[in-house]
């Protein structure tokens, strides 16, 4: 039986122990396994190599992304570095221009050592990503809604470009999950994922995931994910499965109070621009609503005053002042300073990654209190 996504994140892959029948899927607290004989093996020998609670998140996940197989790192970050092994020396990737900044420093910092080649161009415009193909590259890299600046990328034409040309399509769901937007049922080849983010929820475990749509490319992403170690422990797998149990909840919850605070931060007359694809004016709205099912819990908005920025992120009580985003608690942060430091200032000053820009992650307080603390500190 087909059953729906709001149902699939909550019982997973059938996340019921089969041995004692716990509903809450144990935690195997183990490195070692032991072997019932000579070339003998339960199927499980290291944990490095496979662990049964983390096997379960992997099953999770594979499930609701609609992939093949769905493998758990120690982050977000180790996901995209072991999908980046993928490819060789000499290799080039065409990679949204607007992401996150610890995947910008991967890139630029790491991979290029390792003799990869990027362009970095603004993927909400499909001709900059098609005019970026050359004769080696092997793959788009694509976040949308992209961060901070909430771009919207054409994940159908883009696919369809990368299989014209034979190029993998790599895709991070970390803003919306797979609750929202499926990219391997558009055709997709891999999805990744901050697990941390709103996967877990809550703020309280580092996680990532590589998620493929063939053997073959799992095969592969097996073999690196055991070779260069980087995986999930159980308790964080646990925390994860528990996280996603509520996914969908959250989501929603997230979201409503996401599309109120935009309404309200276009009203206030002290900010200059409002970036949330929930709203109608926004150049990608019609587009999302083709590719995904909703509009994810992620704003960035830009004041007027540069000076009134220190003063909000001073004054607000409620929201905290940090840096991630996706748990159930509201956090403001500032992107030029924080997740976006790495990017070099020419390029942060082109995207409007400046000092008058912050990104607010909507959590599931009842959202007139979160209004009022913005209220409050925009006026202290």
């Amino acid at each position: 039986m087909a059953y729906s996504i709001e149902t699939r994140v909550v019982h997973g892959n059938r996340n019921y122990d089969s041995y004692t029948g716990a509903i809450s899927f144990p935690i195997y607290q183990t490195a070692t396994f032991r072997h019932p004989g000579p070339g003998e093996s339960s199927g499980y020998d290291y944990s490095r190599s496979e662990n049964p609670t983390r096997e379960v998140v992997e099953k999770t996940l594979a499930n609701l992304e609609s992939g093949t197989s769905a493998y758990a790192f120690s982050s977000g970050m180790a996901a995209i570095a072991t999908v980046l092994e993928l490819f060789a020396p000499g290799d080039h990737l065409v990679v949204s221009d607007d992401l996150y900044g610890g995947t910008y420093r991967l890139f630029q910092e790491v991979s290029r050592r390792h003799g990869l080649s990027f362009s970095f161009v603004d993927s909400s415009v499909l001709n900059n990503v098609l005019t970026s193909i050359q004769t080696n590259t092997r793959a788009f890299f694509i976040e949308t809604p992209s961060n901070p600046m909430m771009k919207i990328s054409d994940l159908h034409a883009i696919i369809a470009a990368a299989r014209n040309h034979r190029i993998k399509t790599i895709i991070d769901n970390t803003f919306l999950t797979p609750y929202y937007q499926r990219p391997l049922e558009l055709g997709a080849d891999i999805v990744v994922h901050s697990g941390t983010k709103f996967l877990g929820g809550h703020n309280d475990t580092l996680a990532g995931f590589v998620v493929v749509n063939d053997e073959k490319t799992g095969e592969r992403i097996k073999f690196l994910q055991m070779s260069i170690g980087a995986t999930l422990a159980p308790l964080d797998s646990w925390l994860i499965m528990r996280g996603l149990k509520t996914l969908s909840v959250r989501l929603e919850r997230q979201q409503h109070n996401a599309r109120l605070i935009a309404e309200w931060l276009q009203r206030h007359q002290q900010v200059e621009k409002v970036y949330y694809a929930g709203l109608p004016d926004h150049p990608g709205h019609n587009l999302i609503q083709k590719q995904s099912s909703g509009f994810g819990a992620m704003i960035s908005f830009s004041v007027k005053d540069a000076t009134l920025v220190e003063r909000i992120l001073k004054s607000v009580q409620l929201i905290a002042f940090a840096e991630s985003l996706g748990g159930v608690e509201s956090l403001i942060t500032y992107p030029m300073t924080q997740t976006h430091a790495a990017v070099p200032k020419e390029i942060r000053d082109r995207l409007g990654v400046n000092e008058r820009l912050l990104r607010l992650s909507v959590g599931i307080e009842e959202v007139e209190d979160i209004i009022a603390d913005l209220e409050q500190a925009f006026n202290k």
